[in-house]
């Protein structure tokens, strides 16, 4: 991972980071005081890229990544998010809501779940709730709308959609280029607001949930599923299993898993798995690997030689130089 930033300590109260990742969780871990878990969901080498500002009460973030990823996690405690693609890529997913071109990302900071295609770029700010309910009272004389409680698809008009983008790049820019003005707090709080004014004012009126609640109820039945998985990764589940234990027949299983990550679930499980191997040749996980044999039978890969070349598939490399990699990299810790 290659970083360089503006200010070192998360702890201050602005800084700016940008930094290159060659591994999902490289990219998720270098992301201050958020909780975030990435698997890799296509094949290839991972590359992804990130800049990162915080200012007073919001963070301003660009992230890409050039292979599809499953994001959940949360990203701060009483915080809301907003976000859009800064190009079409593709399918993605929020919450189990597909997104098109010119649409935003609103959620609660608690909980995000987004599935992003491969080549994706995303701009995203994420801002306090006191912060945005102060704001939102002096431009709308209202309070926040309820709606705001729910993960939410919503579309924005192309030309403010491409408007915001803008803004937000010029202010990332800005900060870079400028990083005197961390130190001055009223310019930062005259970008902030300008910034998060131009987020909330491309927000559609009125907000549409229709349909919201079908989407919420498959969504239900993924995370069932996806939980049953995880905790049986050594001995994996066949999808009649899971079908049984959650109570879904396999054609529902199977809709609810297209619609809300754009995959199968036996395809779905099978990633799960090797980015589980690929945590413990890595040493980020719980129990990490003493062998390739080991993390291979952990995540229930009984042939060898088939886990090795399915490996390499996926991840541009085989798992026997993941973990010499960790290897060296702890021994140069340490």
């Amino acid at each position: 991972m290659t970083v360089t930033a503006s200010a070192t300590a998360a702890a201050t109260t602005a800084w700016v980071q940008s930094l290159q990742a060659h591994d999902v969780d490289e990219l998720a871990q270098a992301q201050p005081g958020w909780t975030l878990r990435y698997d890799q969901l296509s094949r290839g080498a991972f590359d992804g890229r990130m800049v990162q500002a915080q200012l007073p009460g919001l963070r301003l973030v660009r992230e890409t990544t050039n292979r599809a990823v499953h994001q959940r996690g949360v990203i701060g405690q009483d915080h809301q998010g907003f976000a859009m693609p800064l190009a079409p890529a593709g399918d993605a997913f929020f919450d189990g809501q597909r997104l098109a071109a010119d649409a935003m990302m609103i959620g609660r900071s608690e909980s995000l779940d987004l599935c992003t295609p491969p080549g994706f770029d995303l701009l995203g700010v994420v801002v306090d709730r006191a912060l945005l309910a102060s704001l939102w009272e002096r431009m709308y004389q209202r309070p926040p709308g309820a709606w705001l409680q729910q993960a939410l698809v919503v579309p924005v008009r192309p030309a403010a959609a491409q408007a915001l983008r803008s803004l937000h790049l010029r202010v990332l820019a800005r900060l870079q280029a400028e990083p005197a003005l961390l130190g001055d707090e009223q310019a930062l709080r005259r970008l902030r607001d300008d910034l998060l004014m131009e987020w909330l004012e491309a927000i559609p009126s009125p907000i549409d949930t229709v349909g919201l609640e079908g989407v919420q109820a498959r969504k239900r039945v993924v995370d069932r599923a996806c939980a049953l998985l995880r905790e049986q990764a050594d001995d994996p589940p066949t999808v009649l299993q899971v079908c049984a234990a959650i109570g879904a027949s396999p054609r529902k299983l199977a809709y609810c898993f297209r619609d809300v990550l754009g995959t199968t679930p036996v395809r779905y499980q099978r990633t799960l798995r090797l980015n589980g191997a690929r945590r413990e040749l890595l040493g980020a996980s719980r129990v990490p690997a003493t062998s390739v044999q080991d993390a291979a039978a952990r995540w229930g890969f009984w042939h060898l030689g088939g886990f090795a070349a399915e490996y390499r598939r996926h991840f541009g490399e085989l798992p026997s130089q993941t973990l010499r990699r960790a290897r060296a990299r702890a021994t140069t810790d340490a």
